[in-house]
């Protein structure tokens, strides 16, 4: 007879839930040029070359003219949702309303699509015309502007190429630019790997302290960011704040609602138009690592 209270206890049932682990917030929109709302299915962001001087020889000769290279590149402009459906004949089954915790999730994918969208401007084809009546054309990121593998992961030899590369091109922090870089997982671990890097010599402790690698150093602002592209072999990306242009058809709506035609289950639903251009190849450069 001792057990036969126990068929008595009672189990506290969770009303909540527990969000995954995912990246919440967009963390590319905010390190290059915004546009902000956009009108249309596209926009435009001019670009224009450099001139040099010419000594003048002929007090009394013809004027010498310089036109500088001008461009323009074209954003598309492209839509994004997502739709959670909640059965009205479920929600009584739980302690939980998931309401709440759905909407945060459809407006995290959501941000994590903004940076998708960016980063895709940033290391691919960008729509260019030189020419009124002439049409636009892709133009890639320039092999100088590419720092391949070469059968390595991220390199301490990388990381300062790239900051050579925008030192060389007056792209970099002397010229009033801030500098970023993506970095994921496997970047993190070789950095930290790396005892030269995470030397005294180099930076400050405090970086081996924290076991991380975000915040600024070697010139470069690091943005974490899982999604880069590829799999034996990534791509990260450094560039400038005006190398790319980001811009917003609507910003993200929501709504929750009834769907009549479905049972007058609920409905979370999130939408945002965006579109991004890269404007400077000059002002960009890629690094490819082995994972």
């Amino acid at each position: 007879m001792n057990n036969t209270i126990t068929a008595a206890f009672v189990t506290q049932f969770h009303d909540s839930f527990v969000a995954a682990a995912e990246q919440k917030e967009s963390r590319l929109e905010s390190t290059i040029t915004n546009r902000g709302m956009i009108t249309g299915s596209s926009f435009t962001a001019n670009d224009m070359g450099s001139i040099e001087a010419n000594q003048v020889t002929n007090r009394y000769g013809d004027t010498e003219w310089t036109i500088p290279d001008a461009g323009t590149r074209s954003a598309l402009m492209s839509d994004y949702d997502v739709a959670i459906p909640i059965d009205n004949l479920d929600l009584p089954k739980l302690l939980a309303n998931p309401q709440g915790d759905y909407l945060q999730r459809a407006i995290a994918a959501m941000n994590r699509k903004k940076d998708a969208v960016i980063y895709a401007a940033l290391k691919g084809s960008a729509l260019r015309k030189t020419d009124e009546s002439g049409s636009f054309a892709g133009v890639a990121v320039p092999a100088g502007q590419i720092i391949a593998a070469g059968g390595t992961g991220m390199t301490k030899a990388k990381i300062i190429t790239a900051r050579k590369l925008f030192r060389t091109n007056e792209a970099d922090n002397h010229n009033g630019e801030e500098l970023y870089v993506t970095f994921d997982g496997g970047m993190l671990e070789d950095i930290l790997s790396d005892t030269t890097l995470t030397s005294a010599d180099f930076m400050a402790v405090k970086m081996l302290q924290e076991g991380d690698v975000s915040g600024k150093w070697c010139g470069f602002n690091w943005v974490p960011y899982e999604a880069l592209s590829g799999t034996s072999t990534k791509t990260a990306v450094a560039y400038t704040k005006t190398s790319a242009h980001v811009g917003t058809g609507s910003g993200i709506q929501t709504d929750i609602g009834p769907r009549r035609d479905k049972r007058n289950l609920i409905q979370i639903y999130a939408a945002m138009s965006i579109g991004s251009v890269r404007v400077n190849e000059l002002k960009v450069v890629t690094i490819d690592y082995v994972v």
